[in-house]
C-alpha cells in the first residue's frame, strides 16, 4: 500500500485539478467508453448557485448465486451550504432488503466531476486536503467513513454508530448497456429536452447493464463475486416529483444479456404537472425505447404489491408484470423538506416480460423472460388506491 505524505498529497491533488477534473487520468475508465457510450448528463450537475438543489446516483449489483442484491444510494443537496437541507447521505439496501444509512452534514467533503460520472463523498478522514477521487488503496487507507464512485468503481465504507452494523464495499464495474443501442450515440433517458430546465427533477440511466467483479463485506460477512449484473442511474433538479414508481432488474432465468428499466411520474413542467411513463429493454445489442414521444404507454399500480406496464409504438409492443408478497423496506429520498422516508423498496420482486414485434396487423413474440431478483419501488403522494394511466 502506497502512502503519500501530506505534501505529496496536496501537489497531486493540484495537478489533478489543473489538468481539467478529469477522471480519465484517474480511473480506468475505458476510453471507447467516454467517447462513445457515456450517457448525457454522466457528470454532476450543480452550477453553484443558492436555488434548492439535489443530486443522487444508484449503484446495484446482484448476486443471483445466493438471490440477493446490494443496492447503494449517494445524494447531495444544496451543496452551496448553510441552507437548512445542505448535506448529504448514503444508504445501502443490503441482504433481505436490510436497510443502513449514514449522512455526511458537510458539503465541503463532497466532490463530483462535472465532465465524467465521478463523485465521493467523506466522513471521518486523516486527509487534509479538498476531496478529489483517491486510488482504491489510498482511499481504503485513508477513509474511514464515505465513498466514491465511478463509471467502473464503486467504493466506500458506512457504519451506524447507533447498532454498530456496517457495510463496506469495493468492485469494479465493466459496463456494457448504457441507454441506447450498442456501439451508438447514447441517449438522454428524458429526451433531449431534459438538457434545459423544463422538466424536473431529471432522470438517467447511466449504465442499463454492466458486470461487476469485488466485494461486498454486510457486517462482517464477505461475498465476493466476478460479472455480477451490475446497474447505475441517477437523477437531479431543484424540483420533486410528487409520485412515482419504478421497475428495475437485468439478472433473468436463461437470459444473462437483459436489462430492463421501467417507471413513471408526476412532475413538473415549467407550471404545470404531468403525469409520464417509460420503458426500456436492452437485449443482444439492440435498445428497445418505449417513451411518451413514439409510443402509448400505460400502467397500473397498487399501492404495493403489484406493478403492470404496457407500451406500444409502431414496430413492438411491450408488456410487463412485477409482483411481491414482501412488504418491502422504506427508504429515504430528497424531498422539498430534505432527506425524508418517502417510498418503499424491494430487491427480490417477482417479474414477466413479454416483447413481441408487429407487423401486418399481427405481433410475435420474440422475448419472454422471467426474474424473481426484480427491483420494485413506489415512491412519494399518497398510495391509498391504485395510480392508473391517464
Amino acid at each position: 500500500m502506497i502512502c503519500l505524505s501530506r505534501d505529496v498529497q496536496r501537489n497531486t491533488v493540484s495537478a489533478y485539478w489543473e489538468i481539467g477534473n478529469k477522471l480519465e487520468s484517474m480511473v480506468s475508465i475505458p476510453r471507447n467508453f467516454l467517447n462513445s457510450t457515456q450517457t448525457p448528463h454522466s457528470g454532476y450537475h450543480w452550477d453553484g448557485s443558492s436555488r434548492r438543489f439535489f443530486e443522487g446516483w444508484y449503484y446495484r449489483v446482484t448476486l443471483p448465486e445466493i438471490g440477493q442484491t446490494f443496492a447503494f444510494m449517494y445524494s447531495i443537496e444544496d451543496p452551496i451550504g448553510g441552507k437548512p437541507h445542505s448535506g448529504g447521505a448514503a444508504q445501502v439496501l443490503g441482504l433481505d432488503d436490510e436497510y443502513l444509512c449514514r449522512t455526511f452534514p458537510d458539503v465541503q467533503k463532497f466532490w463530483g466531476s462535472r465532465d465524467v460520472l465521478g463523485l465521493g463523498h467523506w466522513g471521518k478522514t486523516d486527509l487534509q486536503v479538498s476531496p478529489i477521487y483517491l486510488l482504491p488503496a489510498e482511499f481504503e487507507h485513508h477513509v474511514q467513513e464515505g465513498y466514491q464512485a465511478t463509471a467502473t468503481l464503486n467504493q466506500g465504507i458506512i457504519t451506524d454508530p447507533a447498532t454498530g452494523n456496517y457495510c463496506r464495499w469495493h468492485y469494479q464495474i465493466q459496463p456494457i448497456y448504457a441507454w441506447g443501442n450498442q456501439n451508438s450515440l447514447q441517449q438522454s433517458t428524458a429526451g433531449w429536452l431534459s438538457f434545459l430546465q423544463i422538466f424536473e427533477p431529471g432522470w438517467q440511466i447511466l449504465m442499463a447493464h454492466g458486470l461487476a467483479s469485488g466485494w461486498i463485506d454486510w457486517n462482517g460477512k464477505i461475498y465476493q463475486f466476478s460479472n455480477a449484473p451490475a446497474y447505475g442511474e441517477k437523477n437531479w433538479g431543484g424540483a420533486f416529483p410528487q409520485k412515482w414508481f419504478w421497475l428495475n432488474c437485468n439478472s433473468f432465468e436463461g437470459e444473462p444479456d437483459l436489462a430492463l428499466t421501467a417507471g413513471g411520474g408526476r412532475r413538473g413542467v415549467l407550471w404545470w404537472m404531468e403525469s409520464v411513463a417509460m420503458i426500456g429493454l436492452h437485449s443482444q445489442g439492440k435498445f428497445y425505447e418505449f417513451v411518451p414521444w413514439n409510443s402509448q404507454v400505460e400502467w397500473q399500480i397498487q399501492p404495493w404489491g403489484g406493478w403492470h406496464m404496457r407500451a406500444r409504438n409502431l414496430e413492438y409492443e411491450v408488456e410487463l408484470t412485477g409482483t411481491t408478497h414482501l412488504k418491502g423496506t422504506e427508504l429515504r429520498a430528497p424531498t422539498t423538506n430534505g432527506l425524508a422516508f418517502c417510498c418503499r423498496d424491494t430487491m427480490q420482486g417477482q417479474l414477466d416480460i413479454e416483447l413481441r414485434e408487429i407487423g401486418g396487423g399481427k405481433s410475435k413474440t420474440i422475448l419472454k423472460a422471467h426474474s424473481y431478483l426484480c427491483g420494485l419501488e413506489i415512491g412519494g403522494g399518497t398510495w391509498n388506491n391504485s395510480w392508473q394511466s391517464p
